[in-house]
Parts: structure tokens; sequence; C-alpha cells
């Protein structure tokens, strides 16, 4: 999550935000999303579709997030490093 929020903030100053609100407001997104999803009873799915205005920003960058090979393809890649690693330190 703390590699989210540093991505979110580079990718902000790079479309032109000010280095300390583009990081405040990756902070308050990633703070907002985690505190929404530890208050409801709804799954992650849900609560994103909830979030998600027909054609508004968050749609456009999750048009992005959601192509084939895109987050889900690298969140796949990672559990698995991180699984195979476990699986080495445990000998």
């Amino acid at each position: 999550m703390f590699l989210l929020a540093e991505a979110m903030a580079k990718a902000g100053m790079a479309a032109g935000l000010p280095a300390g609100l583009a990081a405040r407001l990756a902070r308050v997104t990633v703070e907002g999303a985690g505190e929404l999803m530890h208050l409801s009873p709804l799954d992650p799915a849900t609560l994103r579709k909830n979030v998600t205005s027909p054609a508004g920003t968050t749609a456009a960058a999750l048009d992005v997030l959601m192509a084939p090979g895109a987050l889900d393809d690298l969140m796949t890649r990672a559990v698995a490093a991180a699984t195979r690693r476990s699986r080495e330190l445990a000998g």
C-alpha cells in the first residue's frame, strides 16, 4: 500500500501537481479507501463500483488499471514471487 501511495504521488506530479499536493492526495485517497473498506460490510468490488461515476475520472483510471495485463496480472506475479520467497525462507 505504501508503494501504491508512492506511485500515485509520482503520477500526480507527472500530471502537473506540486509534490506536496500530489503526496497529500495520494495519502488521503489510500486512507479514505482503507477506512471505507474497514467500516463497510461490502466487498471491495462493490465498494469500487459504488465510488465510480460512469464516465468519470475514476472510471478513466480504472480502464487503465483493469486492462488485460495490468494490475491484476501484476498483483498475481507479485504474490507468486512473495510465495516463492516465503517457501525458500521456510526451508
